[in-house]
């Protein structure tokens, strides 16, 4: 006769890649170790699918962001926000939670709230992942209220000294996990150089405007050896492939590549945005790169994310003031034609890699729902 349910693990991240992916991770690795997953999101994760979620039981709830907005709009999204923290805690309490862990932004705010707002020895454990290197404003919040926080990096910015932290890493999906050891390929003398461009989870219109003027302005020797593959919003794309066709520049074109892992494997040089997933999976694949932090992401936590790679020579940082045709062509010039260059950059981003930021994390959550000591980790 079975015994009742297991008591799920409840993951609360929002709907952008930044935070679903390393929530992704997570999932996998607890199903993996025979753990229930639950998630709860928000409306903008309808169109993310994972096998890592497949049978978890999915939750929508209310909320929005609060920070950077106007006083109607903030006065608004706080009674979102209190709403989805009464409806979380009526699903924590069916559920009979074991714990619930947040990966920041506002999503995570309600469940985790609402984990501490239960009574008794069946209130569920809470842990909070930040992926930054600034924590974010959610986290700042709730991490005095957490039994953990996990970070990425351990020189994060603004972590409160009252908080309960341990160093894990950012969590890779496994695909991008496993290309950590193997190697890099620097390119063949006289033959192809790989560009990967990468924009963030809709692209950046400004790499659409100036990548392509760069590499239009390169020697036609080392502009003849170049195929790229450029993630490009969908009203961007004619313009990015007529400008390549000029250039003579093969050019593979798309608003989304379901198959990251195997194309950074394949770049020797990769140019994106500095969120924290990019800044990881760059790292576990260990491959170098030209960095362009988004100028508006709040507390500018990405330039904080780039320097992380920037500082110990795996990358360049280039802030998008100073990111044009001109600037970018120069720098390309420099580096693409001196395979040694590149080779040191990729050497630099493997040793900042964390494939096992997922199995930490993993082991932290289970230590608290047994409540047991938390490991430590070197």
């Amino acid at each position: 006769m079975r015994g009742p349910p297991a008591r799920p693990v409840v993951i609360a991240a929002g709907g952008t890649g930044g935070h679903l992916f390393p929530a992704e991770a997570l999932a996998a690795e607890l199903v993996a170790r025979g753990e229930r997953i639950a998630l709860m999101t928000d409306a903008r994760s309808s169109a993310f699918e994972s096998p890592a979620f497949g049978n978890a039981e999915r939750f929508v709830l209310k909320g929005s962001g609060i920070a950077g907005r106007g006083p109607k709009a903030a006065m608004a999204g706080a009674m979102a926000l209190a709403a989805g923290t009464l409806e979380a805690r009526r699903i924590l309490k069916r559920l009979d939670a074991a714990a619930v862990v947040g990966f920041g932004g506002y999503p995570s705010v309600p469940p985790i709230i609402a984990a501490r707002m239960l009574p008794g020895a069946r209130r569920p454990a809470t842990a909070l992942h930040e992926q930054n290197a600034v924590l974010g404003r959610a986290n700042r919040l709730l991490a005095p209220r957490a039994d953990l926080l996990a970070i990425s990096l351990a020189d994060t910015a603004k972590v409160p000294s009252s908080a309960t932290v341990r160093v894990v890493g950012n969590p890779v999906r496994p695909a991008l996990a496993a290309l950590a050891g193997q190697g890099y390929t620097s390119p063949p003398a006289e033959g192809a150089i790989r560009l990967l461009v990468l924009g963030g989870s809709l692209g950046a219109r400004v790499f659409s405007d100036v990548i392509p003027a760069a590499i239009a302005l390169l020697p036609e020797a080392l502009r003849g050896r170049l195929v790229v593959t450029q993630q490009t919003r969908a009203e961007d794309l004619p313009r990015v492939e007529s400008a390549y066709r000029e250039a003579g520049v093969p050019a593979d074109l798309s608003p989304f590549f379901g198959d990251i892992a195997t194309r950074l494997a394949m770049a020797h040089l990769v140019i994106a945005r500095a969120g924290a997933s990019t800044v990881a999976e760059l790292a576990c694949a260990g491959r170098p790169s030209v960095l362009v932090p988004l100028p508006s992401a709040i507390d500018d936590h990405q330039t904080g994310n780039a320097r992380a790679l920037a500082s110990v020579g795996a990358a360049w940082l280039m802030k998008q003031r100073d990111f044009t045709a001109e600037s970018l062509a120069q720098h390309l010039g420099k580096v693409l034609d001196t395979p040694a260059v590149l080779a040191r950059a990729a050497a630099a981003a493997a040793r900042e890699a964390h494939p096992e930021a997922a199995r930490r994390l993993a082991d932290l959550v289970q230590s608290l729902m047994r409540a047991e000591a938390l490991p430590e980790f070197t």
